[in-house]
């Protein structure tokens, strides 16, 4: 079993002993500690919390507990049920609540959940925040509300819809031309709240909605991380049913993916970069993406006259990076699009308005606008990790091996080479290391992430 307790949140496997994984008592305990963070910060007791959660099997029992835990910490909540990651964050600043804490495990499989933790801007708790977090969890530092102080309960049902309308609303989203174009679009959920977000969603577009695996109940039918070995089915309906483009979603519905009209992957790296060139076209600014991400963004935003900055991998990384730059787009090569017009978050129902309403305006198909794209090729690869890895030891020996080159130390390890790059770091939310590389060619990513697993596995002794 495992408990991974970061600044993204506390995440975990149900069940188990205490503090091997993510079991009842770890709930209570890092929901108690987030609320004491919260009320010193606020300097009141009560605090309204947000509270959504994925389609989980086990997001009914995580939310009771969250729930019952806020009250009894004296918080005030504000209970929205199934909603999507960015549906909650919208929340937050909608109640103007003082924080929220979304229940989704992301892209890990149906065995593991979480608790991310947001501010009462509808954004992640910074370093410091996060840290906190965790210390007053470590110390059972927390004292529970007397009986005339604990929280009081609310349930709002009406988010989902309220988002859509703020999609709607933004103004390089083109509702009108989108419904005139009578597309038809399919759609992937994995059985978790995209299901009832994303159909909704396009028929408030006007376009004919292929659903697959749309039933929000938790039993996901392939896994659930939104990569092309994963995604074959939706790959198949849209070339059985000739759709226009394929939508693609993981359990939380901050990440987008997006299948080209004839069945190939538009790539996920791409979702964020299409977005961006359409952004510019329109609106001139700077742009930021993680140090994982494609070279592809860079290229494109200078093209358009701005500034790309990268930022350490994180959403709150990017975010703070955006703000500091004044981005007018940003977000993570795993398919999030922030769109800070529409709030500072990850946004899988904001890349589907603007990338349909792209394809209807310059009158292009999935595969025109990739091939007009900057081409750069991802290998994303990880190394499982075992407790005696002393990976920071390794990371130092790997940036010794490659020294001649220009390396950055920011967020791992990433080391830039003539014709590409490699970034290796430790996952911030699973007991591995991330080993991304780029280059102009698919052969060429790949050797540079093969040779560099080599080098990776010989230092720390790896079969």
């Amino acid at each position: 079993m495992t408990l991974v307790k970061s600044i993204s949140g506390i995440r975990g496997t149900i069940g188990g002993p205490v503090g091997d994984g993510l079991s009842p008592v770890d709930i209570a305990k890092f929901t108690a500690a987030y609320a004491t963070t919260i009320q010193k910060q606020r300097g009141k007791q009560n605090c309204t919390i947000v509270v959504g959660r994925d389609a989980r099997i086990s997001g009914e029992m995580v939310s009771h507990l969250v729930i019952g835990t806020l009250l009894g910490c004296g918080c005030n909540v504000t209970d929205i049920g199934l909603a999507t990651t960015p549906t909650t964050e919208i929340a937050v600043t909608e109640e103007h609540a003082d924080g929220g804490i979304i229940l989704t495990a992301s892209h890990n499989p149906k065995q593991w959940n979480a608790l991310k933790l947001l501010n009462e801007k509808g954004e992640f708790l910074n370093k410091k925040e996060g840290e906190e977090v965790i210390a007053i969890a470590d110390r059972d530092d927390f004292t529970f509300a007397e009986v005339d102080a604990i929280g009081q309960y609310t349930r709002k049902d009406f988010y989902t819809q309220r988002h859509i309308e703020k999609v709607l609303a933004l103004k390089l989203v083109d509702a009108e031309a989108i419904r005139a174009a009578k597309l038809r679009v399919a759609c992937d959920c994995v059985n978790s709240v995209g299901g009832i977000a994303i159909p909704a969603l396009l028929e408030a577009l006007g376009v004919e909605v292929l659903p697959l695996y749309c039933t929000p109940n938790g039993q996901f039918p392939h896994n659930p991380e939104p990569l092309p070995e994963h995604l074959g089915d939706i790959a198949e309906l849209v070339r059985k049913e000739h759709a226009d483009v394929g939508f693609v979603v993981d359990p939380d519905v901050d990440r987008l993916a997006i299948i080209c009209e004839n069945g190939d992957m538009f790539g996920e790296e791409y979702t964020l970069v299409s977005v961006a060139d359409y952004i510019l076209s329109h609106t001139k600014g700077n742009t930021v993406s993680n140090l994982s991400s494609s070279r592809a963004l860079s290229d494109v935003t200078e093209a358009h006259g701005g500034e790309y900055n990268a930022a350490a991998v994180g959403e709150v990384n990017v975010v703070e990076m955006m703000k500091r730059t004044n981005a007018v787009i940003g977000g993570e090569g795993n398919g999030g699009v922030i769109y800070p017009e529409a709030h500072y978050g990850r946004d899988a129902l904001v890349g589907i308005a603007l990338f349909l309403t792209m394809m209807v305006k310059r009158q292009q198909k999935p595969t025109e606008i990739r091939a007009k794209l900057p081409n750069y090729f991802i290998s994303k690869n990880k190394i499982q990790l075992t407790p005696q890895i002393d990976v920071d030891g390794v990371l130092a020996v790997v940036k010794g091996c490659y020294k001649q080159f220009k390396v950055n130390t920011v967020d791992g390890v990433k080391i830039d080479f003539p014709q590409g790059w490699v970034h290796l770091r430790k996952s911030n939310t699973e007991p591995i290391i991330r080993i991304y590389s780029e280059a102009p060619t698919r052969e060429q990513a790949d050797r540079f992430a093969e040779a560099i697993i080599t080098e990776i596995k010989r230092i720390a002794n790896i079969q």
